[in-house]
């Protein structure tokens, strides 16, 4: 209750009544002790950041403002090094603040919103990327992005938008509309032949060949990224048509991304990727769904390229999954990130030659000196990264094996900030790479069920799926991608176990997916999309996972419900105009084609 002076005048009182309202319409930071350990960081910045909901999108509309969304991850370097630089920077938060409406984004929480980001900035600039921010109308159409920038540069480009949005409104509205996608038409179906499934694995492996880094493996010559749904797809192709030339290719990449420096060779699993064609320089963050899918093309790769070996490797990576990722609820970690606790990147696997001497035998410490090259110039500031730079005699490896068992503790009890996010999708996946290595090693099927259980009891509400549990709280709206993993999961581990819970399970799971995500337009990432140039596609690209529109096919195809194996079909038979001009962005797609004619 107010208390009001003498002589208070009405047109003060009014002031004085309508300030309240003034205040709670200010920005505030909304991401304060926010269940996603990302936006969590982001809830000290000085920026008022928002949640990406229609909460949001209204009140842009309502004050006429750009959208400023930007996409980033725990594990993200570069997001990290953004923050630091330009969102915690007092100057550059007023101007978010005062111009637009600042979102933070988790792109694992979003992830069709930000394939769609990430599309609209290869088509944009022919580069794409984390952090991702990007400008967006208040009708939630994309008109600009940015990735890192340096914070003067960053600057510059907000007052540049600014003055555009305040001069030509309704140009900048006209230009976003006019590039984004034309609408959706109705998918054309053609005819399901073995014809149709050559040509696509023609055309798919032209592009591999014209991608393949022959010298050093994998695909691409600048940087290296495991590319897992390509790898999936070479390796299924030499399982039924064995090529010479394409057994060398697939030998020679996993050889290299085993031995060189995109493995943590003391406490196992793999990086994200290398800065570099010869695999020798990761970005040190590590993430559940390239360890899983890594997991299980060791595996493969052990049986279709007579490689043993490749076993130890995915024992290793799986290895390190329990050691580093589990929960005690029986679900995993998103992922662990590029810095320390004191944010120096790289500093938890690097080590000083100093204490390897002082730790390691005499022996030890000169095969080490060696292979992992201690005697050049080092490449990281915070020490030397163990890798097999220098190919080891059969003694030194014997003296490498012993040097590990020694170091793995003492890097186990280093800082390693986590993402400890639980999220469905991605324990689908952990959930297919731990049910298929009990069939080579029978002590993972504990793992395999305990995360079947953990699916099916934490990650479920009224039979569906939900997005996370992050910190105690649940985050709903599960994505087309978190339903097609687990499925899959579930079936990998019905067949690998045997339970029959997992595929009825599976089946449940399936048709609630086709429901909210296909219809006679096509694929959504997102059950209710916000933005406005998603829209339903007849078939998703691979990307770094698995096209989740097409695992969710092949799942279908695996079940013993003719109604899913209808849609199954019908979703393979769409033609794909993107398909054709790009083969080598549809590997599970091409798969999927060869999976019909298996089935007929």
């Amino acid at each position: 209750m107010f208390g009001f002076e003498r002589g208070t005048t009405l047109a003060s009182l009014l002031l004085i009544l309508l300030l309240p309202a003034a205040v709670a319409a200010a920005p505030v930071n909304q991401l304060v002790n926010h269940p996603s350990p990302y936006l969590a960081l982001h809830g000290s910045d000085p920026v008022a950041w928002q949640e990406w909901n229609a909460e949001t999108i209204a009140r842009a509309k309502r004050e006429n403002k750009l959208l400023f969304v930007s996409v980033g991850y725990f594990a993200c370097h570069w997001c990290h090094v953004m923050q630091r630089e330009s969102y915690k920077n007092p100057q550059i938060a007023a101007l978010l603040n005062r111009d637009y409406i600042p979102v933070k984004v988790d792109r694992e929480l979003n992830s069709g919103l930000d394939d769609a980001l990430q599309t609209f900035s290869a088509q944009l600039s022919g580069v794409s990327g984390w952090p991702l921010n990007a400008f967006v109308t208040p009708e939630g159409y994309p008109v600009f992005v940015v990735l890192y920038v340096p914070p003067d540069d960053f600057r510059k480009q907000l007052n540049h938008l600014t003055q555009r949005w305040v001069a030509d409104r309704a140009g900048i509205r006209a230009m976003a509309r006019q590039v984004a996608p034309p609408p959706a038409g109705q998918p054309v179906s053609a005819p399901l032949s073995a014809e149709r499934s050559a040509r696509a694995w023609k055309q798919f492996l032209a592009g591999v060949w014209q991608e393949a880094d022959t010298l050093h493996g994998g695909l691409g010559q600048v940087n290296k990224f495991p590319m897992a749904p390509q790898l999936h797809a070479l390796l299924e192709r030499q399982s039924r048509q064995p090529d010479a030339r394409l057994a060398e290719f697939l030998r020679v990449t996993f050889d290299q991304m085993a031995a060189r420096g995109m493995r943590d060779h003391v406490g196992g699993g793999f990086f994200r990727y290398t800065t570099d064609p010869e695999w020798d320089t990761p970005h040190f963050e590590k993430m559940l769904y390239d360890n899983a899918h890594l997991a299980q093309l060791y595996l493969r790769a052990a049986t279709v390229l007579r490689q043993p070996r490749y076993r130890e490797v995915a024992r290793s990576t799986l290895d390190f999954m329990r050691n580093e990722l589990l929960d005690a609820s029986g679900g995993f970690y998103s992922s662990t990130s590029a810095v320390d606790d004191k944010g120096r990147e790289g500093a938890t696997y690097l080590w000083e030659p100093d204490e390897l001497k002082r730790r390691l035998s005499p022996e030890a410490y000169a095969a080490a000196r060696r292979v992992w090259r201690l005697d050049q110039a080092r490449e990281f500031e915070d020490g030397y990264l163990p890798a097999e730079y220098r190919t080891p005699t059969a003694d030194e490896r014997r003296l490498l094996a012993d040097a590990m068992r020694i170091l793995r503790p003492l890097r186990l009890a280093r800082s390693l900030p986590k993402d400890d996010k639980l999220n469905a999708g991605l324990n689908g996946l952990a959930l297919s790479a731990f049910s298929q290595a009990s069939q080579f090693d029978p002590a993972y099927r504990r793992q395999a069920d305990r995360l079947q259980l953990f699916l099916l009891t934490r990650l479920t509400r009224d039979g569906r799926l939900v997005k996370a549990m992050a910190r105690g709280q649940v985050l709903p709206d599960a994505e087309l991608e978190d339903y097609a993993y687990v499925v899959q999961g579930l079936l990998d581990h019905a067949e690998a176990t045997g339970n029959g819970q997992s595929r009825a399970r599976a089946q449940q799971l399936a048709h609630i997916a086709w429901k909210m995500f296909w219809s006679e337009k096509g694929w959504k990432h997102e059950a209710r999309p916000l933005l406005a140039t998603l829209q339903a596609e007849p078939a998703l690209a691979d990307g770094a996972l698995y096209s989740p529109s097409e695992v969710l096919v092949l799942a279908s195809l695996r079940l013993p419900d003719p109604a899913l194996q209808r849609l199954a079909r019908t979703a393979a038979g769409w033609q794909l105009p993107a398909m054709e001009q790009d083969a080598y962005a549809y590997p599970t797609r091409v798969r999927v084609l060869t999976q019909v004619q298996l089935g007929a």
